[in-house]
């Protein structure tokens, strides 16, 4: 019979992916695991002995992390939380972690051990998916009122032309090319919400094509009043794509930026409008609840005054608009445009900084080539 092999619990416990905190009764770090260094971004010869609040620094911390642990350490209850917001390194990040209290040995005071399992990832998968559905939702019921609109425009701009065809009065012209005028423009409106009946034509397209195509029209629209930055890697690959579709995309998003900027000169006492087109690899990318290894990333950013903060959630959905004059169809059709090619639009906002980036698959091309 084999003897039974000798574990080094150490070694095991340091390949967990779970990051394991102990705590001493001083509430300071005792020992951390290589999943916990790289977690906090610090090592164990710098963390040891320092106050484990340093570490668990909530960005919001009503809850009282500190009282809590006193709590555990004297009772021996343990607890849980989660979707827990801790800083680190000027970033917040998202955990699930459980605090108990073990006996590592006699001559040792009891510790506290903390697990901690880092949730970005599914919290941002999740909050995808649930944006999808809502978007398809919302599509489908734009799509339902604007065939209800369009069945009745036809009637009504028929049965105006008979009827300025009978007055036969000049004094009337002008009340029915109203009517005429306005019934066209619903009809427009009602068009755009439908979408695109064309399905994409796909092709293998170089991203710094269609880009290079709108930067031109947005330096001929804003006659070079705007500062336009390239900052494109151009090592990238094709992708499998419809060359006017990406134009509409990028085109809708950097006119959206260009409207914000020129709207609120006063935001620009200081600084110049500057509007960046930017191009990257990115890794491991999560798209429709899909992990991607590697995808194409363009980042269309601008330094205006940012989306307001109640609509940027929902800033794809149909006719929400932060602009007095805006329809809100351009944002909710481009992100329609993108799922089609299996990519997907993100925006991130804050006052001087928008970014839209627009994620394409890349590797299936080649595969299809």
């Amino acid at each position: 019979m084999d003897q039974p092999v000798a574990i080094d619990y150490r070694l095991l416990v340091d390949n967990l992916t779970t990051a394991i905190l102990l705590v001493d009764g001083q509430l300071n770090v005792f020992y951390l695991n290589s999943s916990c260094e790289s977690l906090f971004d610090i090592s164990l010869l710098r963390a040891s002995g320092q106050p484990v609040l340093n570490l668990l620094h909530m960005a919001n911390d009503e809850f009282n992390t500190q009282e809590a642990l006193l709590n555990t350490f004297n009772t021996g209850q343990p607890y849980t939380r989660r979707e827990a917001t801790i800083r680190v390194n000027f970033k917040d990040i998202h955990v699930d972690y459980t605090v108990s209290q073990i006996n590592a040995e006699k001559s040792y005071h009891p510790l506290l051990l903390i697990e901690l399992d880092q949730i970005d990832r599914m919290l941002k998968i999740s909050k995808e998916e649930n944006l999808i559905q809502q978007h398809q939702v919302a599509r489908q019921l734009i799509r339902g009122v604007a065939h209800e609109i369009k069945n009745p425009l036809g009637g009504i701009r028929g049965a105006t032309q008979l009827l300025a065809r009978s007055l036969n009065d000049p004094q009337y012209e002008e009340f029915t090319d109203i009517i005429i005028s306005e019934v066209d423009r619903l009809r427009n409106l009602a068009d755009t919400m439908l979408g695109s009946r064309q399905l994409p034509s796909y092709e293998l397209v170089n991203v710094h094509e269609p880009l290079e195509r709108v930067r031109s029209l947005v330096t001929n629209q804003t006659k070079k009043k705007i500062k336009i930055t390239r900052d494109y890697d151009l090592s990238l690959p094709d992708v499998l794509a419809d060359r006017d579709q990406l134009i509409q995309v990028m085109l809708n998003i950097s006119v959206n930026a260009v409207q914000a900027m020129t709207e609120n000169k006063e935001f620009f006492i200081d600084h110049q409008p500057e509007l960046i087109l930017r191009t990257r690899i990115q890794r491991l990318v999560t798209i429709n609840g899909v992990l991607k290894r590697s995808v194409v990333r363009i980042d269309i950013e601008d330094n205006g005054p940012g989306v307001p903060e109640e609509i940027l959630e929902s800033v794809f959905y149909p006719l929400v608009t932060g602009r007095a004059k805006g329809t809100g169809l351009g944002l909710s059709i481009a992100q329609n445009i993108m799922h089609q090619h299996g990519g997907m639009i993100e925006c991130q906002s804050i006052p001087e900084k928008t970014i839209f980036s627009l994620y394409l698959p890349w590797e299936a091309s080649h595969v299809a080539k």
